[in-house]
């Protein structure tokens, strides 16, 4: 394809990282987009959440996004616009009882990108994907997913596909920030 690639490896979880992260393309290019998919799945309820647990799941699932972008707008050069895409979850609006701090992670993610979509306007575009039967959680297979899939109008589970589109949809309109796009086959009208 013409392009070169440069791997960066580091703790998402530890924000003096996002700088360092962000510059790894050294010179090739100033970073212009951002997709922030990392997360843990937790399986807690308010009842059973530990402390320790709970400061996992921010860490990665709401802390590092934030500090990531928070990079990328520092590190953009003038006059040069970006873009940053936020995974979170359409049970963000039907919350799952068993996934409480993950659930409460995305919930995060869906405040913080209308946040920063006004808080990096003109320069940078902020939107989400909101993901729902897309592929098996830890420890479940397609069985799992086609079980699921009979709960959604759809009838069908995503893949990974769609997601792809979708963050190139909204990476190539120049025309929406501070938005959160369904991929839940419909879920969320149930």
């Amino acid at each position: 394809m013409g392009r070169e690639v440069r791997l960066i490896g580091a703790d998402l979880t530890e924000p003096s990282r996002a700088d360092e992260i962000v510059a790894g393309g050294g010179d090739l290019a100033p970073v212009r987009v951002l997709v922030n998919s990392a997360a843990v799945f937790s399986d807690d309820t308010l009842q059973n959440v530990e402390a320790d647990a709970w400061d996992r799941t921010m860490a990665l699932n709401l802390r590092a996004p934030v500090f990531l972008t928070q990079a990328l707008a520092r590190a953009l050069p003038a006059g040069v616009s970006g873009s940053v895409v936020n995974v979170t979850d359409w049970r963000t609006v039907r919350p799952y009882p068993e996934h409480f701090s993950y659930t409460v992670a995305k919930g995060g993610i869906d405040t913080f990108t209308a946040a920063a979509a006004v808080a990096l306007a003109p320069d940078i575009q902020i939107n989400g994907i909101a993901l729902g039967a897309i592929l098996p959680p830890a420890g479940k297979d397609s069985a799992y997913l086609k079980e699921l899939a009979q709960e959604i109008p759809l009838q069908r589970v995503g893949g990974t596909e769609p997601v792809a589109q979708a963050v190139l949809f909204l990476l190539r309109n120049h025309f929406i920030t501070g938005e959160i796009v369904r991929l839940d086959g419909g879920a969320h009208l149930r």
